[in-house]
Formats: C-alpha cells, structure tokens, sequence
C-alpha cells in the first residue's frame, strides 16, 4: 500500500526542550512508521540547524514546524513592541524552516494566548475586536511575505475557547486566511480542539478544503489515535473528499497519573518506551486511511 499522507509524530512526546541530545529519537520515530517529525521552533541555542537537518535526512524523516507565541511576541498586542516581535518571530520561523528543509510552519500564529499564559479571556468591544484582527492580518501579511521567498506556508491553527480568544473554530481560521489573501498562508486543523468547537468535524474538514495544509490527529483525550472517541473513519472520508495529500502529525500526551487532582493540562515526560504504541496507532491510521479510499 503506498501511503497517501506522511505521518508524523510531535517531539515533546520524546522531550521538551528538544536538543541534540535527544537525536537517538529519530531511529526510534522512523522504526516506529514514522516520516516526518513536527518539531517546535527551535529557540536560540536550542539545535544547531544545519546539524539537525543533516541528520534528519540521515534518518530518512522530514520535517514540519510548530511556532512558540507569547505575549511578548504577539500579533495581535495593541503594544507596539510585542506586536512587532510577532512579525519578527514568525519571519524568523520561515527562516528557520528554510534552514531544516521544511516547508510548513503552523500554530496559534495569532498570538494572544490565554488561560495557559495567564490572560483570562475578558469581553471586548466591537471596536476592540476588528482592530485586534486588522493588527493580525497586517502582521500576517508581512510575515507572509517572507514566507513565500523562503518557500514556506504558514498554517494558521484554531485552539479552544481556554486557550485563545481570537481563533476556535475552523471557520475562524478559514476567515483569517482569507483576509490574509496569500498563497503562503492557510490553515491547519487538530482533532482535538475541533472536538470542542466544531459541531460537525468532517464538515468542518471538508469546509477548510484546499486551504488546509497541515492536519493534527488527535484523541478527545489526547491519547493514542483510537483509543478515545474521535470518528476516525469518517475524518478519513472528509480527507479523501478534499484529496488532502499534506502531513498528518501524532500528538499524543500522556497522562499516567489518574488521581483527582492532578492536572491533565500539564506537560509529562516520558517514563516507559512508547514506542510500540506509537506504531499500532499508526497502523491504525494507516488502515483508516486506506478504507477510505486515500490509498488506493
């Protein structure tokens, strides 16, 4: 069976921050079915780029990129200076993933992180809003721009309600993308956060269409794809009907203490080898895609 998407797995399920110590992780990934890894931007000092990509392609694994907002680098900030450092970062990102060989970066490019950050979400007037937008989509232009001569797309992720206030739903992505109006931008979508916002995520799927140039599969719960009750197979079908032939990255998060109490928010590093959980999830999804049709 020719495998119609490359399949990826994010890097916080080996590490977090992830550095050059934890390049034995790209054997375990490719042996596990992986093609690609989705790495977070690296911060300065974090990888060598040049090193990394070398031994990326030594490992036979592409790569997709996951930008880092926060307040202090945040398109959407009425404040000038941390404004700005969002155009800046996210030129830097295309940098970058020019740099590794990737050619997608995606995230909360928007910036304006919540509850996580510490914001509460807070009520905003409409004059408020569209100029927070106005902010966005300028800012997105000129990082855009910078996107296409390094031959990379930006994907525009929506996250849930306790997480941004500016993009939830799938239609909020597709409108800031249109606005944006270039090639290099588009949107990505994460099962796990249209599961909260999307009444209808096939739909949802099929609505993003060509516009869609990154796809995350995750649990409700964010375990193992097939281990909560996300509709795999007809996501497969929504996927087949817009011919989506772009990556689909694994994200699963482990939560290993069941106690009342404990948060379920919170980062975990490995403590057992996953590995072959790893790769029955994605043989999984590999057969789910194949029913579908996307295979063939």
């Amino acid at each position: 069976m020719t495998r119609p998407n490359p399949i990826g797995i994010i890097s916080m399920f080996y590490a977090r921050p992830f550095g050059r110590g934890h390049f034995d992780t790209f054997a375990r990934m490719k042996q596990s079915g992986c093609d690609f890894v989705e790495l977070l931007v690296p911060e300065p000092g974090e990888l060598d780029l040049s090193e990394t990509r070398r031994v990326l392609v030594d490992h036979g694994l592409g790569v997709v990129l996951a930008a880092r907002v926060n307040l202090t680098r945040d398109l959407a900030s009425d404040d000038p200076v941390a404004h700005q450092a969002g155009i800046t970062y996210l030129q830097s990102c295309a940098t970058i993933a020019q740099e590794l060989g990737a050619t997608i970066v995606g995230g909360p490019l928007y910036g304006a992180p919540l509850v996580f950050a510490g914001r509460p979400p807070t009520p905003v007037t409409e004059d408020h809003r569209k100029a927070k937008i106005d902010r966005i989509v300028a800012g997105l232009k000129t990082a855009g721009r910078t996107a296409a001569d390094c031959g990379v797309v930006f994907g525009i992720e929506s996250l849930n309600r306790f997480e941004t206030d500016i993009a939830n739903t799938t239609r909020h992505g597709l409108d800031l993308a249109d606005a944006v109006d270039l090639p290099s931008v588009g949107v990505m979508l994460d099962t796990f956060h249209m599961n909260m916002e999307d009444p209808d995520l096939p739909a949802a799927i099929r609505q993003a269409g060509a516009k869609m140039v990154h796809f995350q599969a995750n649990e409700n719960n964010r375990g193992f794809i097939g281990s909560g009750h996300i509709d795999w197979p007809s996501i497969a079908r929504a996927l087949r009907d817009i011919n989506y032939r772009g990556p689909i990255t694994l994200e699963p998060f482990r939560r290993d203490d069941e106690r009342p109490g404990i948060p379920l928010a919170q980062w975990r590093a490995p403590h057992k080898n996953e590995d072959h959980a790893l790769s029955r999830s994605i043989a999984f999804l590999d057969a789910t895609l194949a029913f579908s049709g996307l295979g063939r």
